[in-house]
């Protein structure tokens, strides 16, 4: 992405709160005009800190934050022409609907026809026209979260910021929002960025996911290479299930290595990622999805005798956890179809995998 390109720009920033210890530690990212960027990692990764940094409610210690090419590490809040949308809604509990969306407008002083204007269209665009004239204690979760959406639009600011605005909804609603924020975005093109913890939110809604830990981006990617090739343990683990082992290298080369399990004489091919050479330790992680249950002899690098321990009904797919090697717990998914064998806690099969989806991390 060539620097020009960049509508919203973190340089070499880094947050420290009391001068030691960073919160951030030398954050770069560039976000598109237009991309919508969600910012995912467990709590104390930092990931607030940043969006709060790009808000102006945070300094950042060192480093610059520039928008539409600006930096506005000194521009007041107010007058960074931003959008935000808290998990607490933030609502004025005096006011009605219309009242709330029309705060941000009177503060630009615009002209009466036109602020009615604009509350009629974003109180359209998250379907609450007929409740314009109601107070937040009288609507729903979900409809206190569509107000709170649409006031951060309804000025028309060229970036919005979403800081975990779906945490206090259930969960049906909570995916029901997912695509209506998505659905909003493509249709106004404006860039967000957008803050959580949670991993399923962020592979649905985002262009791209900058996964946090300890202060620092670990992998910055689209959501499909986030999860199909993560490039450290961590973002393996975090993104998605992963069934996880422990073990040396015992042979390596460009595009394979045979890794030894702890505590077993276990063997397992898989693609080596940022192993460092013979003799290191790794970490293996492979999704329980890629798991082949009774595969054919010699079809498959990887193939081992299990017993199954426990079998679990999830609607759209069975869980099964099986003993694998001496100490090993294991994790299988099953698409829940007519052609999926029945497993039953006690009984013995074989499962396998190919090397490419089981991969190696240096530990």
């Amino acid at each position: 992405m060539n620097q020009n390109s960049s509508f919203v720009e973190f340089r070499n920033v880094q947050k420290s709160y009391d001068g030691k210890t960073l919160v951030v530690k030398d954050f770069n990212l560039s976000i598109t005009r237009g991309e919508f960027v969600t910012m995912l990692g467990p709590s104390g990764s930092g990931k607030t800190t940043c969006l709060m940094m790009l808000a102006g409610f945070e300094t950042a210690t060192y480093g610059d934050i520039l928008l539409d090419g600006q930096p506005i590490n000194k521009v007041p809040p107010q007058k960074r022409g931003i959008g935000m949308v808290f998990q607490n809604y933030a609502l004025f509990p005096h006011m009605t609907v219309a009242e709330n969306l029309a705060f941000p407008l009177e503060v630009r002083k615009l002209g009466r026809n036109v602020i009615k204007q604009k509350i009629g269209n974003a109180l359209e665009m998250v379907e609450l026209g007929e409740l314009a004239n109601r107070r937040p204690a009288q609507l729903s979760g979900g409809q206190k979260q569509r107000v709170a959406l649409a006031r951060a639009l309804v000025f028309e600011p060229k970036l919005v910021l979403m800081d975990e605005p779906l945490g206090a909804l259930d969960k049906n609603l909570r995916e029901q929002m997912q695509y209506e924020i998505k659905r909003i975005h493509e249709n106004l093109g404006v860039t967000m960025v957008y803050v959580t913890h949670d991993q399923s939110e962020a592979l649905t809604m985002s262009d791209r996911i900058a996964v946090f830990n300890d202060g620092i981006v670990q992998q910055l990617a689209s959501p499909a290479t986030l999860y199909e090739e993560p490039e450290n343990a961590f973002v393996a683990s975090f993104i998605g299930e992963n069934n996880r082992f422990s073990g040396t290298v015992k042979s390596l080369d460009s595009d394979r290595c045979i890794v030894t399990l702890d505590d077993d004489d276990c063997n397992i091919r898989a693609l080596p990622i940022n192993i460092t050479g013979h003799g290191s330790r790794a970490i293996l992680s492979l999704r329980p999805e890629r798991v082949v249950i009774d595969p054919e002899e010699g079809s498959l690098p990887n193939i081992f005798k299990v017993r199954a321990e426990g079998v679990t009904y999830l609607g759209d797919h069975i869980r099964c956890s099986v003993n694998f090697g001496q100490r090993h717990q294991f994790i299988i998914k099953i698409p829940n179809s007519e052609q999926h064998p029945v497993l039953k806690p006690g009984s013995d099969f074989r499962i396998g995998w190919a090397g490419r989806d089981c991969r190696a991390f240096n530990a």
